[in-house]
């Protein structure tokens, strides 16, 4: 088990031998030890990989100079000028809290991004400004649309923090697909099997197998198939997308570029990299925030009262599973999978780094 501050100071050195600053690095490295205490992995530290071959294959700037290109009182599209994605969704998040400060509510849109970790971290960096928070991103294109073998959007991910009094928050946070794709990296990584419905091969034909994509395989939107209301998913999936990208004039669909190595970028180009999605809403130009918390925390008990099926566990609230894993990994440690260990102990050796094993 290696402990948060291990972990966090290792991943900052890695970012700032990659030519970040300290504090972009620091802003990095809590979106990715963030998800490893909520318990995915799958966006955690596996992910240092992918940002460190894209470093090297100079397909992301450390030294960005993110700027808002467009605004109004309550908007703003921001330019991410190629950066780490967690450093420019960082600081577009807090140009929406800093809007709805002023104005009530406060929405921008990214371009020139990258890959940018948990989407929930970003939502839930309004709760402790009693905002609600949203986020969104599209993402590399792995997923084909219902009835299609084209992969045309990314996972896509979908999340909103809300703020209660005495409850813990609501926190909704999720991919657009049945399974995220860190997690299909994570079970080949594991040599696991995943379930069908999650992937498909190059000729539509359902697969067990992680390793799919790298076959010309595709996802699947959220549902699986038709019959189980897969093209639903997939709206969310194209709202996610023309909010972060048409909006902000970042690519769309097919056009994302690839937030892994090895994967080409595509030559034509429809923007300025990856796009994101970010809200926040003050929530006393609603009504009072107190009011409204004890209110949450009426609607969070009603739903944690409910009913639980004969076999199933108690019923919870969007949040609670991450959040009590938070609270567990944080005292017991972080355990990171032999061969994603491996990979950071091959990174380490190339920036002269020292990391254990364990």
């Amino acid at each position: 088990m290696y402990s948060y501050n291990y972990l966090f100071d290792f991943t900052k050195k890695i970012f700032v031998k990659m030519g970040c600053s300290d504090e972009h690095a620091s802003m990095a490295s809590k979106v990715f030890l963030a998800a490893e205490l909520r318990g995915l992995a799958s966006h955690g530290m596996i992910r240092i990989k992918d940002y460190f071959q894209l470093w090297e294959a100079r397909r992301i700037n450390t030294s960005p100079d993110i700027r808002i290109v467009h605004e109004s009182p309550s908007t703003a599209v921001v330019d991410g000028d190629g950066a780490i994605g967690m450093i420019a969704a960082t600081r577009a998040m807090e140009i929406a809290i800093e809007k709805a400060e002023k104005s009530g509510t406060g929405w921008v849109s990214v371009r020139g991004s990258n890959h940018y970790g948990i989407a929930g971290y970003y939502a839930m960096m309004a709760l402790e400004h009693d905002m609600i928070g949203m986020s969104m991103t599209n993402a590399n294109p792995l997923v084909a649309p219902t009835f299609s073998v084209s992969r045309l959007l990314g996972t896509n991910p979908i999340a909103v923090a809300i703020p209660a009094d005495k409850q813990p928050p609501f926190v909704a946070d999720f991919a657009t697909t049945p399974i995220a794709r860190g997690k299909l990296a994570v079970a080949e990584k594991n040599g696991e099997k995943t379930l069908l419905g999650y992937v498909q091969d190059k000729n539509g034909n359902p697969s067990d197998e992680p390793s799919i994509l790298k076959e010309g395989g595709s996802m699947l939107t959220l549902g699986g198939d038709y019959a189980h209301g897969s093209h639903k998913g997939y709206c969310l999936s194209t709202i996610v997308d023309i909010f972060s990208a048409v909006l902000s004039g970042a690519n769309f669909g097919p056009f994302v570029p690839p937030s892994v190595a090895y994967l080409p970028v595509l030559e034509e180009k429809v923007g300025e990299g990856t796009g994101h999605f970010f809200g926040a809403m003050r929530i006393d130009a609603f009504q009072p925030a107190a009011e409204f918390k004890r209110k949450m925390d009426e609607w969070i008990t009603t739903f944690r009262n409910a009913e639980s099926a004969p076999g199933n566990p108690a019923v919870k609230i969007p949040g609670d599973i991450e959040r009590e894993k938070e609270e567990q990994i944080s005292k017991e440690g972080i355990s990171i999978i032999p061969n994603i260990a491996r990979d950071l102990k091959e990174i380490a050796y190339k920036l002269q780094i020292d990391f254990e094993i364990k």
